[in-house]
């Protein structure tokens, strides 16, 4: 079920690892983490490129821009990954929330926002720009995790001009680059279970199939207010974890002299 879900909701804005991940630590909590991130990225890279697939047959790909920005976030995502073991979560997580409250207000408040393309930059430039968003929000994949194909969708619809329906669709194929890049790494490992992983892909991509096919069906209008929800349960999740360290933090202030 939360496989499925995630599929859904991944397929068209991106952020279906709040969804998944949860449930898998919740369900697993013998497994170490890098066996849950390990079978979680393995349970979703294939319905996201089912999605990337459905897009394709009706949204008319940028597949430079796809390139440069895949190439990008592979690569990123492993400096993220290092440097995220180097930074305490107590400075990341503050910043991600002030980010995400950030992003969600301007959507909404900008109402024509990603309703349809308006480039802002000249074609030829575009793919270089969707190389830095690639980067970007590569590093963060590999420095956070959650809500990247969300940041994907926001990049390229604020910072080159694409409709929804267009950044969900490029989104998705980047994404796919990204997360096999990281498969590999686990895999190797044998991080990933596969008597889990397996049965879920297959609810991913039913998911993600019927995701998609919604997404073509209604439109930027229906895109954008999901995206809204999806950047909201963001904020409510890192909101959470920074709570959770403020009470962690005053116990042992009171606990330790």
């Amino acid at each position: 079920m939360a496989a499925f879900a995630a599929g859904f909701i991944d397929s068209i804005v991106g952020g279906g690892g709040l969804v998944q991940a949860p449930a898998l630590f919740i369900l697993f909590p013998h497994y170490s983490v890098p066996q849950i991130i390990g079978t979680n990225r393995f349970a979703s890279f294939m319905g996201t490129g089912v999605a990337g697939y459905q897009y394709s047959k009706k949204v008319k790909i940028p597949l430079k821009t796809v390139l440069f920005a895949g190439i990008g976030a592979g690569v990123m995502s492993y400096s993220g990954a290092l440097i995220s073991s180097l930074m305490s979560e107590r400075i990341l997580k503050p910043t991600i929330l002030v980010l995400m409250t950030l992003i969600a207000i301007y959507t909404y408040f900008k109402k024509d926002l990603g309703q349809e393309d308006k480039h802002r930059f000249e074609l030829g430039k575009i793919p270089l720009y969707g190389l830095l968003i690639g980067m970007t929000t590569g590093f963060y994949n590999g420095f956070v995790g959650p809500g990247t194909g969300s940041l994907l969708v926001f990049g390229f619809v604020s910072i080159i001009g694409y409709n929804f329906l267009t950044a969900s669709a490029i989104s998705k194929v980047v994404n796919v680059v990204a997360d096999i890049c990281s498969l590999i790494f686990f895999v190797a490992k044998g991080y990933v279970m596969f008597s889990i992983a397996i049965p879920m892909m297959v609810c991913n991509m039913a998911g993600s199939y019927v995701g998609s096919r919604m997404a073509l069906l209604r439109g930027n209008s229906f895109i954008r207010i999901l995206f809204l929800v999806v950047v909201f349960g963001l904020i409510l999740r890192f909101g959470y974890d920074i709570w959770m360290m403020y009470l962690g933090r005053n116990l042992e202030r009171t606990i330790i002299p």
